[in-house]
C-alpha cells in the first residue's frame, strides 16, 4: 500500500512531527510504502481559484513544490495529515496543500483512505472540533475512508506527548492499515 503523510508544522521535532513519525513506523513496519512531505519546508503557494487547472487542463499556474507531492498524492492509497492546532483548526501549510488539491480534484476523489493527527496544548477536545469537523466533511466530499482523527490533547511540548499514549495511538494506526 502506498502511503502519503504530508506534516504541516515547522518544527521538525514537534508533537505532531512526533506522530507522523510514529504513524511512519508503524506502516513502515506493516510493509507500506510511504511518502512524507514536511509542507512548513516546502514552496507552496495558495489556490487562487483561478480555475485555469481545470479550464486548461494544464495543471495548476503555480509550478511550486506541489509538483513534487502530486505524483504521491495520486499514487497514495491513503493520505495521512498531521498539524498543530492554530486558533482551533489546521495550520495554513496543511490547509494550503489541501486547497491545492482541486488541481487533480476529479483523479482524487474515491479510491482512498484518510487520516488526520492533531496535536495541541489544550486539555479539551472542544479545540479540535472545527478539524475534525472540516476533515469529517473533506472526506465526505472527496470519497474517501475517513480513518480517524487522532487529537493529542495538553501537548504543549514533545516531554508532554511523549507521557501520552498518542505516539502510540498513531504508530498503531500506521501498524494496523489494510
Amino acid at each position: 500500500m502506498k502511503i502519503t503523510v504530508i506534516t504541516g508544522s515547522a518544527h521538525r521535532h514537534g508533537t505532531s512531527a512526533l506522530l507522523a513519525d510514529e504513524f511512519i513506523k508503524g506502516a513502515t513496519e506493516a510493509g507500506h510504502e510511504v511518502f512524507r512531505f514536511d509542507a512548513a519546508f516546502k514552496d507552496v503557494h495558495p489556490c487562487l481559484g483561478c480555475d485555469t487547472c481545470i479550464n486548461q487542463g494544464k495543471g495548476c499556474v503555480y509550478k511550486d513544490d506541489m509538483q513534487e507531492l502530486n505524483p504521491h498524492i495520486l499514487e497514495a492509497d491513503v493520505l495521512v495529515f498531521a498539524s498543530p492546532i492554530y486558533y482551533y483548526n489546521i495550520n495554513a501549510q496543511i490547509k494550503a496543500v489541501m486547497d491545492r488539491f482541486y488541481a487533480n480534484n476529479a483523479a482524487l476523489q474515491g479510491h482512498k483512505k484518510a487520516a488526520l493527527l492533531l496535536t495541541m496544548a489544550d486539555d479539551s477536545h472542544e479545540s479540535a472540533d472545527g478539524p475534525t469537523v472540516f476533515f469529517d466533511r473533506y472526506t465526505n466530499y472527496m470519497k474517501w475512508v475517513n480513518l480517524g482523527v487522532i487529537a493529542a490533547l495538553s501537548c504543549w511540548t514533545v516531554d508532554d506527548i511523549k507521557q501520552t499514549d498518542y505516539p502510540l495511538q498513531a504508530y498503531e494506526l500506521g501498524k494496523k492499515l489494510k
